[in-house]
């Protein structure tokens, strides 16, 4: 029977959550850094196999960083991962326009709501994993 209540994260939880957290945000946080460098393999991929034009470079990497920003404040961390499972979404979308496999951006989506999941109690109380009912 449910109470309605979620038990407070343990401290391997929170940890564990931060961790994984930590790992998206510094794969976004490297993608940005390569397109606000205009480093030219970033370059030559954005505009000649995704099909960008150059121009969107900079705006795409101030939106990555934008959305990791909100992701790793707490009172923000919900918003944050809506905005990157959006941002993830248009990712999948090119990458099955152009032919290229998807699996990565959808593995990232999974890790950042798994990290928020383990680091945010009111995360658990909204979305509570429950056990089969016996009988």
């Amino acid at each position: 029977m449910s109470t309605g209540t979620v038990a407070p994260s343990s401290k391997w939880q929170v940890w564990l959550g931060r961790v994984l957290s930590a790992l998206p945000a510094l794969m976004f946080i490297a993608s940005a850094s390569m397109k606000l460098t205009h480093q030219a393999k970033m370059v030559a991929s954005f505009t000649g196999e995704l099909g960008f034009p150059e121009g969107l470079i900079t705006p795409i990497a101030v939106l990555e960083l934008t959305c990791v920003a909100l992701y790793l404040v707490p009172q923000t961390s919900v918003l944050g991962a809506v905005l990157l499972t959006g941002y993830l979404g248009g990712a999948i979308v090119t990458h099955l326009r152009v032919g290229q496999p998807f699996v990565m951006p959808v593995l990232i989506g999974v890790v950042v709501w798994a990290g928020l999941y383990l680091r945010d109690m009111r995360l658990r109380a909204l979305l509570p994993l429950r056990k089969a009912a016996d009988g």
